[in-house]
């Protein structure tokens, strides 16, 4: 993963072995030696991550930071803050300017090189999601999400029982969201919404265990976003810890923790992991809901032409696979023009609405039905046979006609009612055990363009017959 750094430091000969690290993992650098140089740097240059000290000759690495995080430029830009300062307060005072993380030098390279990996992999998938979410936008199909957030759930989980408790014990006075001990198997088996952060051991029945459990859960639908954070066991060998630190990072993990962890530093770092988490379901969010408004029709909640289409496909290439047919509805209403020149548009979009509702009542689960025009409708049966969906299209025909539609009331009074009807074009498709042998006039190998441009050939027939009818279409030669 290469990007470009941005390394803050007052020391040149910091600054330059600094950049000698960097450039051995392939990462372009930056460099300023002081906040006021940073800033502009930062703002201008827009790298991948900072690198800051803590200490500078104008302002504090913590003053940089919070201007960082403040600018909408800049805030989405990882930070992390290095000082030789072991200061508990001054950690917590990074955190809450809205630090990413908080190195003591002499800086391990395992260490900060998977911490850099880490938060750019972070960054890069929060960047993909803002960019969906930004296509969606602009072509106006996702609007933003309320505001209103709940108490979350951070979940605890360590080799025993008392560790956990202690943990939480710990944690509570600091922590506004709900902390509950999970034992690993519940973990993987709880149902219902998974929770939003898991606080896990890296070492739980057998050394390593708290990583595996970490991968299981990454790959489980419920808990693939979830945030993890690693607590790091006591180890007297520096660089087996190391690994094991670097090895929870490129695992996913989302932040690590010393076995003796301060609960108020910890209670922050648990905080920012749960709003990020928030951060980023709310993107998702805004993109699902983007999506379906792409494939929506507004008025009546039916899938569109642009879903329809690629859908149909999707049937006929099955059909073929098979050996099934398929039936294909084109339905159009009639004399729509005259509701609304009649009774204005309102009315109109009352009536597309109401025909809309009595088509699903009236078909099976599996059949689609969308609104592929003005008021013309489409609906797709799989696994239908011809006497089976005419018997359908004209159960549709009986219960459109059979009740008027009710008007929405107007500046006049109220609204009354209008009687449709509705003519409809029947198409099969597909090689289904009906069609004739290959050589003969049928369907087998018809494209859907064919099966569908039947149906609307139907539909004009069925018109110039009277209306308020099904006509077949006639099979391909």
């Amino acid at each position: 993963m290469t990007g470009t750094v941005l390394i803050v430091d007052d020391v040149a000969t910091n600054r330059i072995v600094m950049k000698v690290k960097m450039a051995s993992a392939c990462y372009d650098t930056l460099q300023a030696g002081d906040g006021t140089s940073a800033l502009a740097l930062a703002r201008s240059r827009r790298p991948d991550a900072i690198l800051l000290d803590m200490n500078l000759p104008d302002l504090s690495g913590i003053e940089v930071c919070r201007q960082l995080k403040a600018d909408p430029v800049t805030a989405d830009i990882p930070v992390i803050i290095v000082t030789t300062s072991r200061d508990g307060a001054a950690r917590r005072d990074a955190l809450r300017a809205g630090a990413d993380d908080f190195l003591s030098k002499p800086v391990r390279e395992t260490i900060l090189m998977a911490r850099l990996r880490s938060l750019l992999r972070a960054r890069q998938n929060e960047a993909e999601l803002r960019l969906r979410d930004g296509t969606s936008r602009a072509f106006g199909l996702a609007e933003p999400g309320a505001a209103f957030t709940t108490q979350g759930t951070i979940a605890l989980i360590a080799a025993q029982a008392d560790t956990a408790l202690a943990w939480r014990r710990a944690l509570a006075p600091h922590v506004s969201d709900r902390l509950v001990m999970l034992r690993p198997a519940a973990a993987l088996t709880a149902t219902g919404p998974a929770p939003e952060v898991y606080l896990i051991a890296a070492d739980l029945a057998h050394s390593g265990d708290g990583l595996r459990l970490m991968s299981e859960l990454r790959s489980r639908g419920p808990s693939r976003h979830a945030a993890v954070c690693i607590v790091l066991p006591p180890a007297a060998d520096g660089a087996r810890a190391d690994t094991t630190a670097a090895m929870a990072l490129d695992l996913g993990a989302a932040d690590l923790l010393p076995a003796d962890f301060d609960p108020e530093e910890t209670a922050l770092r648990l905080t920012a992991q749960l709003e990020r988490k928030r951060r980023a379901d709310r993107l998702r969010d805004t993109v699902r809901s983007g999506l379906r408004m792409a494939v929506t029709d507004p008025l009546t909640g039916l899938y569109n032409r642009r879903y329809a289409l690629p859908y149909l496909a999707r049937m006929d290439e099955r059909a073929r696979q098979t050996g099934r047919s398929y039936a294909v509805m084109v339905l159009d209403l009639d004399r729509f023009k005259a509701v609304n020149d009649t009774f204005g548009h309102a009315a109109g979009d009352a009536v597309l609405a109401e025909v809309a509702r009595r088509l699903l009542d009236n078909l099976r689960p599996v059949d689609l039905v969308a609104r592929i025009g003005g008021e013309e409708f489409l609906v797709a049966m799989p696994d239908a046979h011809l006497a089976t969906a005419r018997a359908a299209a004209e159960r549709l025909c009986r219960v459109v006609e059979a009740q008027p539609v009710t008007l929405p009331c107007g500046p006049d009074g109220p609204g009354g009612s209008v009687g449709v009807t509705v003519s409809i074009g029947l198409s099969i498709g597909g090689t289904g055990p009906a069609d004739p042998p290959p050589g003969g006039p049928g369907l087998q190998g018809d494209p859907v363009a064919g099966v569908l441009g039947r149906a609307d050939s139907a539909l004009l027939a069925a018109k110039a017959a009277g209306r308020n009818k099904v006509t077949v279409a006639l099979s391909a030669a």
